[in-house]
């Protein structure tokens, strides 16, 4: 259950952000989105590179409260709006992804 969720908001969802806020260009929105999941770079940096018990959430450099505050400034000039939206669902989906691995691995 924990990966069909993960994988639907990370691919899914975007899309369906991008269709009802963009419908114009949404296949291009769509596709920005997508490009957000780049941030995962940083578990690269991480030993193991996967741990299924580890938060994301403030270990990776990329996936900090000082991350996530820039993302959410980033909601605010029009030109970063759709990478913003991105970044904060992928956030949104890995801290989901959290309350999954805090309940299977205790």
């Amino acid at each position: 259950m924990q990966q069909l969720v993960h994988y639907f908001l990370h691919f899914v969802f975007p899309g369906v952000v991008a269709y009802l806020f963009y419908k114009s260009n949404w296949k291009k929105v769509y596709v920005i989105m997508l490009l957000t999941m780049l941030i995962d770079i940083d578990h690269l940096l991480a030993n193991p590179v996967f741990d299924p018990c580890r938060c994301s959430i403030g270990f990776h450099p990329l996936h900090s409260y000082v991350a996530i505050g820039i993302y959410f400034f980033l909601l605010v000039p029009l030109k970063t709006r759709v990478v913003a939206i991105g970044l904060l669902i992928h956030i949104g989906t890995d801290a989901i992804d959290c309350l999954f691995s805090s309940q299977n691995c205790n």
